[in-house]
């Protein structure tokens, strides 16, 4: 039970991360190919005026540090499952 714990703990949490990024990253590709604009990372939107580039890390530092500590409980929880002996 507790592997099964910790192998959710270990992917979830990747593949949240993944999916936000590249719903994120298909909003901007279409500001800058399709409506030949500048992505503002800040507030999310499409702008006409060059804007400057904020990391993922600095927009969303709960979400990505939530997530790497949510993988390393699961990591903990996986080693913990194989070390256990099944009764």
């Amino acid at each position: 039970m507790l592997l099964r714990i910790g192998l959710l703990l270990l992917v979830l949490p990747i593949l949240a991360l993944m999916g936000a990024y590249f719903v994120e990253l298909g909003d901007v590709r279409e500001c800058l190919l399709v409506q030949d604009g500048h992505w503002d990372y800040l507030a999310g939107t499409c702008r006409d005026t060059p804007q400057p580039f904020v990391p993922w890390i600095d927009r969303h530092p709960w979400l990505v540090n939530g997530g790497m500590l949510a993988s390393l409980a699961g990591l903990a929880c996986c080693m913990v499952g194989l070390y256990v002996k099944r009764r």
